[in-house]
């Protein structure tokens, strides 16, 4: 009965998982009132790449057709960014972060205080954006300001709430599946777009070839440096208990040369999208917004060195914020485990702390390599903004964290039940 009642709770966790991403993919496809369909499609035909192509990406395509999602979960993630990083600067921060589970929860709202903000203020931009552009809104003023500010940001908050709920009720990581539902949905179109353009001679079937090989060398390459661990040897001491003698063990703690995951590249990709996010939808003779525009494109020095920077900055911090070398050292201190040849307490910590750094810095690089190196490709040939590289290591990435959290409550469940007949047998 036991077994029956885990099975389910899993199975219904991935269909309310399922649900709630149709949900949002149901949201993608509902347009903002008062643009022109056709117009919007003649705007967005010409201007896939550089960051109006990558958000189109995070939101699922949403921006494409100007939905109700068009601001995608970016709002919510620049938000998130903001606050870790007053966690670690500011004092009211580090307090809220000490109060443990209570902390939490106020860190929580006012995370969600900042979505709203930054929501209401991209969504303005955005409303601005559109009634620039010539023809596309059919009754401009400030009706329509008023109303796709209104509506963006009650969209953004809804997807906030939808990816809580998949965190809370679903499998886990409802963000990011967020974001990984929106770029496989969109994939198999970007696939048959690049036949297409094999077909009409836009590029060569060699070309068309190459890129699906340096696709799967890249999953592959990705899926063994997320596997990829730096294993510790943890020793225990013998300890004599009446007439019993326990401990004596060995053990490891296993370091992950990617500790941060994929939020580096989103993270950086948010950084990216928040100062010039609508630049694009900008189609009159303004020099500045042409030339902000100009330098965000694949290709561009400038789009190359904030990308690179952004996620090497963000894997080392968003690792400091997910391991702590001293709190780690102060564990195994506690329950008598030390590091063959490492004194424990201070020692430990700046031991592992080193190990940390060099598999941190490996592991930043290999994220640069993966989301930099396939935007020349994209630069320089018409590929689909869906086949790069931040784009595969999400969906890749995601893959494997969900897998893994399956397995997880899985092998949970297969344990409370080892342990109920155990007590049972008894």
């Amino acid at each position: 009965m036991s077994e029956l009642s885990q099975s389910n709770d899993l199975r219904n966790r991935i269909v309310f998982t399922i649900l709630i991403l149709a949900v949002y993919r149901l949201g993608t496809f509902v347009p903002i009132p008062g643009i022109d369909p056709e117009q919007l499609q003649s705007i967005m035909q010409g201007n896939q790449k550089g960051l109006l192509g990558m958000f189109n990406v995070f939101a699922g395509g949403a921006v494409q057709r100007m939905a109700i999602f068009a601001l995608g979960i970016m709002p919510y993630i620049s938000s998130s960014i903001i606050i870790q990083l007053l966690t670690g600067v500011s004092d009211y921060f580090k307090n809220l972060k000490a109060q443990g589970e209570t902390g939490r929860q106020k860190i929580t709202q006012i995370t969600r205080y900042g979505t709203v903000l930054l929501a209401t203020i991209q969504g303005y931009g955005l409303s601005v954006g559109l009634e620039s552009s010539a023809e596309l809104v059919i009754n401009p003023g400030m009706f329509f300001k008023i109303s796709t500010v209104t509506t963006i940001v009650a969209g953004t908050i809804f997807l906030m709430w939808l990816g809580e709920q998949i965190t809370q009720r679903g499998i886990g990581n409802g963000i990011s599946l967020i974001i990984f539902s929106g770029i496989v949905a969109e994939i198999p179109r970007a696939l048959v777009s690049t036949f297409e353009l094999g077909r009409t001679g836009a590029i060569s079937t060699a070309m068309i070839l190459a890129i699906f090989i340096l696709l799967v060398l890249t999953i592959i390459f990705i899926v063994f440096m997320e596997r990829a661990l730096r294993k510790i040897l943890i020793n225990y001491p013998k300890r004599q208990m009446g007439n019993k003698i326990y401990g004596g063990e060995s053990s490891f703690l296993p370091l992950k040369i990617n500790s941060a995951g994929v939020i580096p590249a989103i993270f950086a990709s948010a950084l990216l999208l928040l100062p010039v996010t609508f630049s694009n939808f900008n189609v009159s003779e303004n020099d500045l917004l042409l030339n902000i525009s100009s330098y965000f494109s694949q290709g561009q020095p400038l789009y190359m060195l904030i990308y690179a920077a952004g996620i090497i900055f963000f894997t080392f911090f968003y690792t400091s914020l997910v391991f702590n070398p001293n709190e780690t050292a102060e564990n195994l201190r506690k329950y008598g485990g030390f590091i063959p040849g490492i004194r424990p307490g201070e020692s430990t910590a700046l031991y592992i702390d080193t190990i940390l750094t060099r598999l941190t810095t490996i592991g930043a690089l290999y994220l640069t390599l993966v989301c930099l190196m396939p935007e020349f490709l994209i630069a320089n040939y018409p590929i689909p903004f869906y086949l790069g590289g931040t784009s595969i290591l999400i969906v890749v990435v995601v893959a494997i964290d969900t897998v893994t959290q399956v397995q997880t409550r899985l092998m949970s469940s297969q344990y409370e039940q080892l342990i109920k007949k155990t007590q049972f047998g008894k």
